[in-house]
Protein backbone atom coordinates (compact mmCIF):
# COMPACT_ATOMS: atom_id res chain seq x y z
CA UNK A 1 0.00 0.00 0.00
CA UNK A 2 1.28 3.67 -0.62
CA UNK A 3 3.44 2.55 -3.20
CA UNK A 4 7.24 1.84 -2.70
CA UNK A 5 8.86 5.32 -2.40
CA UNK A 6 7.21 6.59 0.80
CA UNK A 7 6.69 4.95 4.21
CA UNK A 8 5.49 8.02 6.01
CA UNK A 9 3.84 11.32 5.55
CA UNK A 10 4.30 14.67 7.02
CA UNK A 11 2.03 16.85 5.11
CA UNK A 12 -1.44 15.66 4.07
CA UNK A 13 -4.03 17.03 2.07
CA UNK A 14 -7.47 15.59 2.12
CA UNK A 15 -10.33 16.70 -0.44
CA UNK A 16 -14.00 16.00 0.02
CA UNK A 17 -16.89 16.79 -1.46
CA UNK A 18 -20.61 15.76 -1.42
CA UNK A 19 -19.89 12.41 -1.16
CA UNK A 20 -19.24 12.50 2.54
CA UNK A 21 -22.00 14.66 3.48
CA UNK A 22 -24.19 12.08 1.62
CA UNK A 23 -23.52 9.33 3.46
CA UNK A 24 -25.04 11.25 6.29
CA UNK A 25 -28.15 11.98 4.69
CA UNK A 26 -27.51 15.70 3.45
CA UNK A 27 -29.15 15.65 -0.42
CA UNK A 28 -27.37 17.03 -3.74
CA UNK A 29 -27.95 18.14 -6.65
CA UNK A 30 -26.81 15.13 -7.70
CA UNK A 31 -29.69 12.99 -6.32
CA UNK A 32 -32.50 14.23 -8.64
CA UNK A 33 -31.42 14.84 -12.01
CA UNK A 34 -29.69 18.55 -11.30
CA UNK A 35 -32.86 19.19 -8.52
CA UNK A 36 -32.67 20.23 -5.37
CA UNK A 37 -36.02 20.12 -3.34
CA UNK A 38 -37.34 20.51 -6.87
CA UNK A 39 -35.20 23.81 -7.62
CA UNK A 40 -32.79 24.11 -10.64
CA UNK A 41 -29.28 24.92 -9.93
CA UNK A 42 -29.74 28.51 -12.36
CA UNK A 43 -32.67 28.98 -9.66
CA UNK A 44 -31.14 29.00 -6.38
CA UNK A 45 -27.05 28.80 -6.93
CA UNK A 46 -26.01 31.49 -9.24
CA UNK A 47 -25.31 35.57 -8.75
CA UNK A 48 -28.37 35.91 -11.28
CA UNK A 49 -30.83 34.10 -9.60
CA UNK A 50 -30.30 36.27 -6.21
CA UNK A 51 -30.92 39.49 -8.18
CA UNK A 52 -33.72 37.67 -9.77
CA UNK A 53 -35.88 36.18 -7.09
CA UNK A 54 -33.45 37.55 -3.52
CA UNK A 55 -36.53 35.73 -1.30
CA UNK A 56 -36.77 32.52 -3.16
CA UNK A 57 -33.04 32.26 -3.05
CA UNK A 58 -33.24 33.46 1.00
CA UNK A 59 -35.59 30.66 1.49
CA UNK A 60 -33.98 28.24 -0.07
CA UNK A 61 -31.07 28.59 2.31
CA UNK A 62 -32.97 29.12 5.00
CA UNK A 63 -34.52 25.32 4.66
CA UNK A 64 -30.42 23.92 3.96
CA UNK A 65 -29.67 25.64 7.50
CA UNK A 66 -32.40 24.32 8.98
CA UNK A 67 -31.72 20.76 7.50
CA UNK A 68 -28.23 20.89 8.87
CA UNK A 69 -30.17 20.40 12.42
CA UNK A 70 -31.38 16.64 11.04
CA UNK A 71 -27.76 15.10 10.05
CA UNK A 72 -25.27 13.86 11.98
CA UNK A 73 -21.72 13.33 11.15
CA UNK A 74 -20.86 9.90 10.38
CA UNK A 75 -17.70 7.62 10.78
CA UNK A 76 -15.73 9.47 7.90
CA UNK A 77 -16.07 12.86 9.34
CA UNK A 78 -15.09 11.58 12.80
CA UNK A 79 -12.32 9.63 11.34
CA UNK A 80 -10.36 12.44 9.29
CA UNK A 81 -10.86 14.11 12.77
CA UNK A 82 -9.17 11.95 14.22
CA UNK A 83 -6.66 11.83 11.58
CA UNK A 84 -6.27 15.79 12.61
CA UNK A 85 -5.92 14.88 16.21
CA UNK A 86 -3.39 12.40 16.56
CA UNK A 87 -1.43 12.54 12.83
CA UNK A 88 2.65 13.31 13.74
CA UNK A 89 2.29 16.07 10.87
CA UNK A 90 -0.14 18.26 9.29
CA UNK A 91 -3.45 17.64 8.10
CA UNK A 92 -5.56 20.17 6.24
CA UNK A 93 -9.05 19.22 5.12
CA UNK A 94 -10.45 20.78 2.04
CA UNK A 95 -14.08 20.39 1.53
CA UNK A 96 -16.58 21.46 -1.40
CA UNK A 97 -19.50 20.96 1.51
CA UNK A 98 -21.18 23.63 2.68
CA UNK A 99 -22.53 21.84 5.86
CA UNK A 100 -20.45 21.66 9.35
CA UNK A 101 -20.27 17.93 9.67
CA UNK A 102 -16.53 18.24 9.38
CA UNK A 103 -16.39 20.29 12.28
CA UNK A 104 -19.16 18.54 14.34
CA UNK A 105 -17.24 15.43 13.88
CA UNK A 106 -14.07 17.14 15.74
CA UNK A 107 -12.29 18.76 13.09
CA UNK A 108 -10.35 21.81 13.29
CA UNK A 109 -8.57 22.76 9.85
CA UNK A 110 -11.08 22.97 7.94
CA UNK A 111 -10.53 25.09 4.60
CA UNK A 112 -14.60 25.80 3.03
CA UNK A 113 -13.62 26.70 -0.40
CA UNK A 114 -17.42 26.84 -1.33
CA UNK A 115 -18.67 28.77 2.02
CA UNK A 116 -21.04 27.72 4.60
CA UNK A 117 -24.41 27.47 5.34
CA UNK A 118 -23.93 28.66 8.62
CA UNK A 119 -22.80 32.09 7.67
CA UNK A 120 -23.91 35.08 5.80
CA UNK A 121 -22.26 37.99 4.21
CA UNK A 122 -22.99 41.45 3.84
CA UNK A 123 -22.78 42.69 0.18
CA UNK A 124 -22.61 46.69 1.62
CA UNK A 125 -19.29 45.99 4.07
CA UNK A 126 -18.41 42.64 3.35
CA UNK A 127 -18.17 41.42 6.77
CA UNK A 128 -18.88 37.23 7.48
CA UNK A 129 -20.96 36.36 10.01
CA UNK A 130 -21.81 33.12 12.00
CA UNK A 131 -25.78 32.28 11.09
CA UNK A 132 -28.14 29.72 12.03
CA UNK A 133 -31.63 31.04 11.74
CA UNK A 134 -33.81 32.66 9.18
CA UNK A 135 -32.42 35.52 6.77
CA UNK A 136 -34.18 37.47 4.77
CA UNK A 137 -34.39 41.07 2.97
CA UNK A 138 -35.10 42.58 6.07
CA UNK A 139 -32.73 41.17 8.15
CA UNK A 140 -29.95 43.80 8.94
CA UNK A 141 -26.28 43.53 8.84
CA UNK A 142 -24.92 42.50 12.40
CA UNK A 143 -22.16 45.26 11.53
CA UNK A 144 -23.42 48.02 9.54
CA UNK A 145 -27.24 47.67 10.36
CA UNK A 146 -27.91 47.88 6.54
CA UNK A 147 -30.77 46.18 4.39
CA UNK A 148 -30.78 44.68 2.25
CA UNK A 149 -27.45 43.77 2.42
CA UNK A 150 -27.15 40.12 3.88
CA UNK A 151 -26.43 37.12 1.43
CA UNK A 152 -25.44 33.36 1.96
CA UNK A 153 -22.11 32.88 2.42
CA UNK A 154 -21.77 30.34 -0.59
CA UNK A 155 -20.20 30.58 -3.49
CA UNK A 156 -22.38 30.41 -6.71
CA UNK A 157 -21.40 29.15 -10.26
CA UNK A 158 -20.16 32.01 -11.99
CA UNK A 159 -17.75 33.36 -8.49
CA UNK A 160 -14.51 32.07 -7.45
CA UNK A 161 -13.82 29.98 -4.67
CA UNK A 162 -12.42 31.00 -1.48
CA UNK A 163 -9.21 30.71 0.08
CA UNK A 164 -7.49 29.38 -3.67
CA UNK A 165 -3.76 30.91 -2.73
CA UNK A 166 -4.12 28.66 0.93
CA UNK A 167 -5.28 25.89 -0.76
CA UNK A 168 -2.19 26.35 -3.41
CA UNK A 169 -0.15 26.81 -0.76
CA UNK A 170 -0.98 23.14 1.04
CA UNK A 171 -1.00 21.44 -2.18
CA UNK A 172 2.33 22.13 -3.13
CA UNK A 173 3.34 20.93 0.27
CA UNK A 174 1.79 18.24 0.67
CA UNK A 175 3.39 14.51 0.31
CA UNK A 176 -0.17 12.44 0.34
CA UNK A 177 -3.22 13.74 -1.23
CA UNK A 178 -6.59 11.93 -0.14
CA UNK A 179 -9.94 12.76 -2.41
CA UNK A 180 -12.93 11.43 -0.40
CA UNK A 181 -16.39 11.52 -2.35
CA UNK A 182 -15.71 13.73 -5.16
CA UNK A 183 -17.22 13.41 -8.41
CA UNK A 184 -14.30 15.03 -10.41
CA UNK A 185 -15.87 16.97 -13.06
CA UNK A 186 -16.49 19.93 -10.47
CA UNK A 187 -13.09 22.55 -10.92
CA UNK A 188 -11.03 24.09 -10.09
CA UNK A 189 -11.09 20.85 -7.29
CA UNK A 190 -11.05 18.43 -10.16
CA UNK A 191 -7.19 19.34 -10.53
CA UNK A 192 -6.02 19.22 -7.74
CA UNK A 193 -4.93 15.73 -8.07
CA UNK A 194 -3.06 17.00 -10.82
CA UNK A 195 -1.87 19.74 -9.22
CA UNK A 196 0.17 17.82 -6.70
CA UNK A 197 1.35 15.27 -9.17
CA UNK A 198 3.07 18.24 -10.98
CA UNK A 199 5.31 18.56 -7.83
CA UNK A 200 6.37 15.30 -7.76
CA UNK A 201 6.76 14.08 -4.63
CA UNK A 202 2.97 13.35 -3.19
CA UNK A 203 1.06 10.01 -3.37
CA UNK A 204 -2.65 10.62 -4.65
CA UNK A 205 -5.25 8.38 -2.88
CA UNK A 206 -8.91 8.10 -4.41
CA UNK A 207 -12.02 6.95 -2.26
CA UNK A 208 -14.83 7.01 -3.22
CA UNK A 209 -18.25 4.98 -3.58
CA UNK A 210 -17.29 4.03 -7.60
CA UNK A 211 -14.79 5.48 -9.45
CA UNK A 212 -14.91 9.50 -10.36
CA UNK A 213 -14.19 10.81 -13.46
CA UNK A 214 -10.82 11.21 -13.00
CA UNK A 215 -9.93 8.14 -11.12
CA UNK A 216 -7.28 7.14 -13.38
CA UNK A 217 -4.94 10.15 -11.98
CA UNK A 218 -4.80 8.75 -8.99
CA UNK A 219 -2.05 6.36 -8.13
CA UNK A 220 -4.12 4.62 -5.58
CA UNK A 221 -7.85 4.29 -5.76
CA UNK A 222 -10.24 2.35 -2.70
CA UNK A 223 -13.84 1.85 -3.83
CA UNK A 224 -16.71 1.96 -1.12
CA UNK A 225 -17.95 3.80 1.53
CA UNK A 226 -16.13 6.51 2.34
CA UNK A 227 -17.71 6.05 6.18
CA UNK A 228 -16.36 2.21 6.30
CA UNK A 229 -12.75 2.80 4.39
CA UNK A 230 -11.28 6.24 5.67
CA UNK A 231 -11.51 4.55 9.35
CA UNK A 232 -9.33 1.49 8.11
CA UNK A 233 -7.61 3.97 6.03
CA UNK A 234 -6.39 6.30 9.11
CA UNK A 235 -5.77 3.54 10.67
CA UNK A 236 -2.36 2.53 8.58
CA UNK A 237 -2.02 6.08 8.29
CA UNK A 238 -1.42 6.63 11.85
CA UNK A 239 0.79 3.16 12.15
CA UNK A 240 3.35 4.61 9.66
CA UNK A 241 3.60 7.63 11.62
Amino acid sequence: MFGDKVTSYKNIVVLTGAGISAESGVRTFRDNGGLWEEHRLEDVATPEAFARDPDMVQRFYNQRRAQLNTVEPNPAHTALARLQAEFDGTVTIITQNVDDLHERGGAEDVIHMHGELGKVRCRACAGVFAFHGDCDQDTKCPACARAPALRPHIVWFGEMPFHMDVIADRLEACDLFISVGTSGNVYPAAGFVTNVQAVGRAHTIEVNLEPSEGASLFAERRHGKAGDLLPLLVDELLRLS
